[in-house]
């Protein structure tokens, strides 16, 4: 494999936020070749299956200025610096959806876009959830809601289940489902 790695010349910072850093690295490509790769570091990130005795999925409902639309999400968010993923889960879990859990189960890690940011998301799933207290950061709005996994399907086909990391979870669920019957 050693025939695909392309070598780092320099990098260059673009932009210090405070979700992400842009930098510009010029590589050495395997055929001998220059080139420059714009990239997006990012500190990582959580993602919560979370589902109610009932077996309903719960959802945050949310604008994303990104796609200046509103779309529906499984919580998630960032991790802080030096936190470990489960930690990080537990506690979007409680700010986002006011519930938490003693359940929670690692399911998979995985990168949302490798081919120009290196953020990878830990799925986590969890049960016999308790209300909590919702605690979101204050440029944080979204309405909570509880779905079943026919009606997250149908936001999956509608588009209002946008974004990879929901409908993995969904379709996580749904062969889940699919094992229990």
């Amino acid at each position: 494999m050693d025939h695909l790695f392309e070598k780092t010349i320099k990098t260059t910072p673009i932009y210090q936020g405070k979700v992400i850093d842009l930098q510009v690295d010029d590589v050495t490509l395997p055929n001998g070749k220059k080139s420059k790769r714009e990239i997006v570091k990012h500190p990582g990130a959580v993602a919560i299956l979370p589902i109610t005795k009932e077996g309903k999925l719960v959802l945050v409902r949310q604008y994303r200025k990104a796609l200046d639309k509103v779309i529906v999400e499984i919580p998630a968010g960032k991790l802080e610096r030096g936190e470990e993923p489960d930690a990080a889960a537990r506690r979007e879990l409680e700010e986002e959806t006011g519930y938490r859990s003693e359940k929670l189960h690692y399911l998979i890690s995985f990168y949302t876009s490798p081919g120009f940011a290196d953020e990878l998301i830990h799925l986590y799933e969890c049960a016999d959830l308790e209300k909590g207290q919702g605690a979101l950061d204050a440029d944080e709005f979204l309405d909570v809601l509880e779905v079943t996994l026919e009606e997250a399907e149908q936001m999956i086909r509608d588009q209002t289940i946008y974004d990879a990391k929901t409908a993995f979870a969904v379709q996580y669920m749904k062969l889940k489902e699919v094992g229990r019957t």
